[in-house]
């Protein structure tokens, strides 16, 4: 059986995520399994996801997808390289092909540009370009192009991760086989898109009360519709009383600090009234505003750079079909995968405990109990909801999504 993996956010599930699967099914067959490596309740732009990872890993489950597994926090909010490293080491072993979406989808340009990455002249070329005070990504761009390959395609999200995922399938010598798929429309278009529409459009639709139902895939409806709604705003305060009430030393601990941004970090928390007071007084050209954003929702949650750089010790299942649970009677030899209620009493799980029990104050209508996480269960589809035809067409399946 072909089983291709996604690493993904889902935040939340819509249109554009169902014609990935919709796509990979026209591809690959009805026999194949799709496994989506999901993030939790905090995603990689430093924030906490607009719907609880119960709910996402459900509408995915109705819209196609076999096995739903969840990203740990620690490889969620890492930066683009951590997460698609983390993500195809999980994946590795499991899956024969990890599928991405990409406003570039060829591949060899793809593969070349990572294995520029990791060619043993680019560290030094990036660092001479960083002197220079330009951003991280303007570097990147710079450092390349001294080493004569055109990276001026390396400008949006879904494309930096397209490469990440390629590099660490090089780095990691992974078996898995990169599907990428064309994406059109903006990662960051505020003005939903009918065919093609954005995560933060459907997110303002859902946040200002407006109709979101049409950019969703309908099996989705139900599961969000009543849904509690969850904002970085809402969690503010929250975020405040941790920042004011660390030490030195905890700030010094803190992941993406090097060069010290985590003094300037520190500084802003304890002058500043306001997170977007802050952000901004910490921002700067060279540092981007998603990596200050990361650093703040790890000092939230209590994450120091030696927590991201240690493994999971295994992966939480969030949902599956038959499909998936066949799936999974094979990788849970591994001793990899529990089921989300299943926590171990060790660094990890109380970790993850602590999390499922801060994401509830990101709640805007009312903070959630602190023992919701608790309650959510493993989701069984029993019956395989997929749109899929026996005859479709392979050569004929390339439609982007």
């Amino acid at each position: 059986m072909d089983t291709i993996g996604i690493i993904c956010e889902y935040n939340p599930f819509h249109a554009g995520h169902k014609k990935q699967i919709d796509t990979i099914r026209a591809l690959r067959g009805c026999g194949s399994a799709i496994v989506c490596l999901m993030s939790g309740n905090f995603v990689q732009r430093g924030a906490p996801a607009i719907l609880d990872k119960t709910l996402r890993a459900r509408a995915a489950l109705r819209c196609g997808a076999d096995l739903v597994l969840e990203l740990p926090t620690e490889i969620a909010l890492s930066s683009a390289e951590g997460f698609a490293s983390g993500g195809v080491s999980i994946l590795s072993g499991l899956c024969g092909e990890l599928c991405f979406g990409t406003e570039n989808a060829d591949t060899d340009a793809l593969m070349d540009t990572a294995e520029a990455l990791l060619d043993s002249r680019y560290p030094s070329l990036l660092k001479q370009a960083l002197t220079s005070g330009i951003s991280f990504p303007a570097a990147r761009q710079q450092a390349l192009a001294q080493m004569g390959l055109d990276a001026t395609f390396l400008t949006s999200p879904n494309t930096i991760l397209a490469v990440e995922y390629c590099k660490a399938i090089l780095a990691q010598g992974s078996a898995m086989k990169p599907l990428p798929i064309r994406r059109p429309g903006s990662y960051h278009d505020e003005t939903p898109d009918l065919n093609n529409p954005s995560a933060t459009a459907v997110r303002r639709l859902m946040l200002s009360g407006s109709d979101w139902r049409a950019y969703v895939p309908p099996a989705a409806h139900a599961v969000f519709e009543d849904a509690a709604l969850h904002t970085l705003s809402a969690g503010e305060r929250a975020m405040l009383a941790r920042f004011r009430a660390m030490t030195d030393e905890e700030f010094e601990a803190l992941p993406y600090g090097s060069e010290g941004l985590w003094r300037k970090f520190m500084h802003a928390c304890r002058r500043e009234a306001t997170l977007d007071g802050i952000i901004a007084a910490t921002k700067s050209k060279r540092y981007t505003r998603t990596r200050i954003d990361r650093m703040a929702m790890c000092a939230f949650l209590g994450l120091t750079r030696e927590d991201l750089a240690a493994p999971a010790p295994y992966v939480r299942i969030l949902g599956f079909n038959d499909v998936g649970r066949a799936v999974l009677n094979q990788a849970r030899k591994t001793g990899k995968f529990r089921n989300a209620g299943e926590m171990d009493s060790g660094s990890y799980g109380t970790r993850e405990q602590k999390f499922g029990r801060l994401y509830g104050l990101f709640a805007v209508e009312m903070p959630e109990p602190p023992d919701s996480e608790e309650k959510r269960r493993v989701y069984f589809l029993k019956e395989k909801e997929i749109s899929c035809s026996p005859n479709s067409n392979p050569s004929t399946a390339s439609s982007p999504f």
